[in-house]
């Protein structure tokens, strides 16, 4: 049997060296408000919101990421377009490592977080 559930994918969590700063890095990029949570286990996170707060998501956590861009790559739905993502990334204190790269279902962008998690930008 072939299991093929409605979502594989169902939690991300992206581990961070200081949680402020991630939470200031992200909340600028991607134009949200993370929430921090500080009774969810031994360590304060912050999630990522969703609309109905039932959507798939995740949250940051103080860890030990990968070396530079050698982790999973986390691919995070822009706000608006890709190229303004891109901009806020880089200004925040990200580096973006390519162009935008088309794909059937959009666009996205791959980057680098100041942690050196790989992350995507994804516009539909």
């Amino acid at each position: 049997m072939t299991f093929a559930p409605d979502n594989f994918t169902v939690w991300m969590e992206i581990p961070v060296s200081d949680l402020d700063k991630a939470i200031s890095f992200y909340n600028e990029v991607f134009q949200t408000e993370l929430n921090r949570i500080t009774d969810m286990g031994p360590n304060h996170i912050a999630m990522f919101p969703t609309k109905d707060k039932m959507g798939i998501a995740g949250h940051l956590y103080p860890g030990k990421p990968a070396e530079k861009g050698t982790g999973p790559t986390v691919h995070i739905a822009c706000p608006d377009n890709l190229e303004e993502t891109m901009e806020r990334f880089a200004k925040a204190g990200g580096e973006v490592v390519s162009d935008p790269i088309p794909i059937p279902a959009g666009r996205f962008a791959y980057g680098i977080d100041p942690d050196g998690n790989s992350i995507g930008m994804f516009a539909a």
